[in-house]
């Protein structure tokens, strides 16, 4: 059991519910986000219902990469070692290239993948360390094709964060590692990153998503379209349907 957990980006969406469900199944956590106050919340939410786990918060904004690697380090001394870590941060504001948009365009990418880069590394540098741990990666089903508008960078960003994923995993099986490495790509889960958007298909509610999210954590699988129905045919759909198609989605 990868008993000591830390989740990026904790205090709401994604990393909030993977934290509760994580709490269920009796996993000590190790939570960091800006918004120290939603956390507090989460945190005393959590010890009311299960009063044995462990949990702990740091405010981290992942962007500044100098504390990524503070604030992982001082989790593993105070929990005596990190078992898994959940690069989850991430944001998704832009809009289409050319209209005027790129300062909110580029911080997208720089969040949901230099930042994700940082967190990479400060994970990894544990993990050779103890020589054990599971690295996981939230990415994106949009991560699978070019989108338009809002998601065009943000896609991209995520594009980016699948293949450095791989990569890592290349490298560790290379060295003989035993590191384990996920990528998780959701499909549309409603979250606080997309409550806004209206009539999108096939879109998931925010709990049963999460758990389709935290079974193909812990299976350790190695990339994992959740919840499999329907995204794990669709994700074989999007790679080979016409753009005009695919565009439809975003």
């Amino acid at each position: 059991m990868r008993k000591r957990i830390l989740i990026t980006g904790a205090s709401s969406g994604l990393g909030e519910e993977m934290a509760r469900q994580f709490a269920v199944k009796g996993h000590d956590l190790a939570l960091c986000a800006r918004r120290v106050e939603r956390l507090e919340a989460l945190k005393n939410e959590i010890a009311e219902n299960y009063p044995n786990v462990k949990v702990s918060l740091k405010a981290l904004d992942v962007n500044d990469h100098d504390a990524v690697f503070r604030v992982f380090n001082e989790f593993k001394d105070e929990f005596g070692g990190l078992d898994r870590v959940i690069v989850n941060a991430g944001m998704g504001k832009g809009g289409s290239l050319g209209t005027g948009l790129f300062k909110y365009n580029k911080l997208t990418a720089e969040t949901n993948f230099i930042a994700a880069l940082a967190q990479c590394e400060a994970a990894l540098e544990i993990f050779r360390a103890q020589n054990a741990g599971h690295l996981v990666t939230i990415s994106s089903i949009s991560a699978l094709r070019g989108m338009p508008r809002a998601l065009g960078a943000y896609a991209a960003s995520k594009a980016a964060l699948v293949n450095l994923t791989e990569g890592i995993r290349a490298d560790m099986l290379r060295s003989g590692t035993p590191i384990a490495v996920s990528c998780i790509m959701p499909g549309f889960i409603r979250s606080e990153i997309n409550e806004k958007v209206k009539n999108t298909p096939f879109m998931c509610d925010t709990v049963p998503g999460v758990k389709a999210m935290v079974q193909a954590i812990d299976k350790e699988k190695k990339i994992a379209y959740v919840p499999g129905w329907p995204w794990r045919p669709l994700a074989f759909l999007i790679k080979r349907l016409p753009l005009k198609i695919v565009m439809k989605m975003g």
